[in-house]
């Protein structure tokens, strides 16, 4: 893991700790206000999640996966509100079948569902446990093949140079993915296919086919993850894979990329709700178990408020960045998620027009190393104001570059001097991630270097910022968070309660739902 920035960046700065602290106490205000409803409550995509995790994999003709097809025939029986566990374990404890071949009998109409009485006997819920003490133990061995494969090839010093590789071919991904590795890459991201996050399913086989990027499957992130491992030993260092827990199928990306050693997903609580328009408590349930997945798993989460910079203007919204912030980080607690896990997001996003733009950007980054020294956070690129301009967007990447050396920032995702034309080319790439380095290396000890005038301009941008967080979150304590997402607090976005995709497969739990994640700790 990075190293951690030590709160001594607080003082240099001039924060007021107890500033901090406040908002803080009212992030967890705010989330601990909907973690009843969201405990109180499970989605189509978590009961699919569960069987993943027991290890059900495969699809019926037509493409439809096991899993769905499953969980579709719970919930037309009316017993959704049970969960897909207990009569799933029933069934395996009655015929001694694996879960397997039980669910594909489910699917098939093969076998009857047990009655209420025999989901509620002891040899039920034994054999839930089982299952999932077995799925547990699939998730300890990829943590522990990671931390192998991480001590042997040993790894880079932060910042992570991160790049994306978005064909649509998972093949001709690798191609991409292993040339950028040999170019000083650290982290290669999968981008998804478009729209994926409103497919409610995940597709079960290897594609070679996607729009805008490459659909996230347990197949595609196998195939990837072996060519890494290659690619690292040859390279002589570890990389890290990255894709996308997000959108309808959260949970069961997370148990797909806990099985397959993924290191960081992007997963964020309001995400999907902000920029997908997914139904809000969809959404924030499925968050929860999710980040409970990558909590077991040891995932790096990068959160999403970059994208809030894309719609809303960076200066005047950067508090909105930081209450979000905030609001991740106490959503990530509840699920079990440690600080040194949670890649929160920021970008370099100030209108390079305005005076003293870089300013700007360095107060509000060091205001976010200041208030999280032990997130690893995920520092994105200008993209917002690059305009086809080859040689500006690659001074403005440059400028990003120190910057992100400046304020000691863990996971720089490298911008491109193509950003608003094509796809990167592998020799896109190589100028990227070449300058990123040359930077790195010439201004290495450059933070070491330099101290920050009291009452100086980032001094003063900082504390106005964290002053405007402090009342944004008292705000939005008042009101509740889905009235602040309703007022397009964050992002200019706004999302009434009474919408967003994916509605219909939100349920309340019976008395007698069975948790196949609590049983082992998850």
């Amino acid at each position: 893991m990075p190293e951690t920035v030590t709160s001594s960046l607080v003082d240099e700065l001039g924060l007021d700790q107890a500033r901090i602290a406040r908002c803080r106490h009212r992030a967890r205000q705010i989330v601990g206000a909907l973690m009843p409803e969201i405990k109180a409550r499970s989605t189509d995509s978590i009961e699919r999640a569960v069987l993943r995790f027991w290890g059900v994999e495969g699809g019926l003709k037509g493409g439809i996966p096991l899993v769905n097809a499953v969980v579709e025939r719970l919930k037309r029986a009316g017993r959704i509100a049970g969960g897909v566990a207990a009569p799933v374990a029933a069934l395996v404890a009655r015929t001694g079948r694996s879960v397997g071949e039980v669910c594909s009998d489910i699917a098939t109409d093969a076998l009857p569902w047990p009655s209420e009485a025999e989901c509620a006997e002891p040899s039920t819920r034994a054999t839930a446990l089982e299952l999932s003490r077995k799925g547990e133990e699939r998730i300890r061995a990829a943590v522990a093949a990671r931390s192998a494969s991480r001590e042997t090839l040993g790894e880079s010093a932060p910042p992570w140079l991160y790049v994306i590789v978005a064909t649509g071919n998972i093949y001709e991904d690798i191609k991409q993915a292993v040339s950028a590795v040999s170019a000083g890459a650290d982290c290669i991201a999968v981008i998804r296919s478009t729209a994926q996050s409103l497919l409610d399913y995940v597709p079960e086989r290897a594609t070679t086919e996607g729009f805008g990027g490459t659909y996230a499957t347990g197949a595609n992130f196998a195939i990837m993850r072996e060519a890494l491992d290659g690619a690292g030993r040859r390279a002589g260092r570890y990389i890290r894979l990255v894709n996308y827990a997000s959108g309808l199928c959260m949970p069961e990306i997370s148990v797909l990329a806990a099985q397959h050693r993924l290191d960081m997903l992007l997963n964020d609580s309001m995400y999907g709700i902000i920029f997908r328009d997914i139904h809000r408590m969809r959404t924030l349930v499925d968050q929860y178990v999710s980040r409970r997945l990558c909590a077991a798993a040891r995932i790096i989460i990068n959160t999403g408020e970059d994208n809030y910079l894309t719609t809303a203007d960076p200066v005047e919204a950067a508090h909105t960045v930081l209450a979000s912030q905030f609001i991740n980080e106490s959503f990530a607690l509840e699920a079990g998620l440690p600080p040194s896990l949670m890649g929160l997001g920021h970008a370099f996003e100030v209108d390079p027009r305005l005076e003293n733009s870089l300013l700007y950007e360095l107060a509000t980054a060091l205001l976010v190393r200041a208030v999280f020294p032990e997130a690893p956070i995920k520092y994105m690129p200008p993209t917002r104001h690059k305009t086809g301009d080859i040689f500006f967007s690659h001074a403005l990447d440059c400028m990003f570059n120190l910057a992100s050396v400046a304020t000691e920032q863990a996971i720089h995702l490298c911008g491109m001097l193509t950003e608003a034309l094509h796809t990167p080319f592998l020799q896109d790439r190589f100028i990227s991630l070449e300058t990123a380095r040359y930077i790195r290396s010439a201004a290495s000890d450059l933070r070491d270097e330099i101290t920050f005038r009291p009452g100086g301009f980032i001094s003063r941008r900082a504390a106005a910022v964290l002053a405007e967080t402090e009342q944004l979150l008292d705000r939005i304590a008042r009101g509740g968070l889905l009235q602040a997402l309703a007022e397009g607090v964050f992002a200019d976005i706004k999302r009434p309660a009474d919408g967003g995709r994916g509605a219909e497969g939100v349920f309340t739990k019976s008395d007698s739902y069975l948790d196949a994640f609590e049983g082992v700790g998850l």
